[in-house]
């Protein structure tokens, strides 16, 4: 019997790209992604008076900050931790380490996790989409022809955008597990190979075990006349 995990495998994604290639690209993009996030934070960081927002008076009686040194330092971590853990992911799949690949996809679990919970609270609470929308700012372009559509037609165009997301993230989850699981076959072929090579029998079984040869019958007794 087949299990699930075999009966969706496979070695190619997105119809002519081979998964190692697949995974490196998606690497190589999470990390210009967060690249270009840490360095608006930490320009940020240098010039706080010009990169500082505020909500003006008018919208909530008092100037607040949104954005505050503490957390554009906590961002700016985590733009870091994911350049490190992508280039991990990238370079495992370069190399075929297969335990490099492994924190990209936890991210990636974690992440498909945190979309799935914001699609059920859409589900559950239909009026956080009116909520959300009466905090955007007055500039925000198109806001009154927003709020004034049905809120049952703003739910599902909300579930209907998160759908196509999550359906896409679990494209490249699959994409990242099947290299994995071929970085890892290929690894586990490498050590056999080597072992057989150099006559060590330590790592594998018995040869009489692995492959059930009958045994050869006597030759006749010959007959003296």
């Amino acid at each position: 019997m087949i299990s699930p995990w075999d009966r969706w495998y496979s070695t190619s994604c997105c119809l002519c790209c081979h998964v190692r290639t697949g995974t490196i690209i998606l690497g190589i993009w999470y990390m210009l992604i967060n690249a270009v996030v840490l360095l608006i934070l930490l320009s940020a960081l240098n010039d706080p008076v010009q990169y500082r927002y505020h909500l003006t008076s008018s919208e909530l009686g008092t100037d607040i900050d949104v954005m505050d040194d503490a957390n554009i330092c906590i961002a700016t971590a985590i733009s870091l931790l994911m350049i490190l853990i992508c280039g991990m992911a990238t370079y495992g799949a370069y190399k075929q380490h297969a335990a490099w690949i492994i924190p990209f996809f936890c991210y990636q679990i974690f992440d498909f996790a945190l979309n799935t919970l914001v699609a059920i609270s859409v589900v559950v609470y239909p009026n956080t989409v009116q909520d959300y929308l009466q905090q955007l700012p007055g500039t925000f372009p198109y806001k009154e022809d927003i709020m004034s559509t049905n809120n049952m037609c703003l739910v599902f165009a909300v579930l209907l955008f998160i759908g196509c997301i999550l359906s896409f993230k679990a494209y490249l989850i699959g994409c990242v597990w099947n290299c994995y699981r071929y970085v890892s076959g290929r690894g586990t072929t490498e050590v056999l190979v080597y072992v057989t090579t150099n006559d060590t029998t330590v790592l594998l079984p018995p040869y009489e075990e692995a492959v059930a040869i009958p045994p050869k019958e006597p030759p006749p007794q010959y007959m003296q006349a």
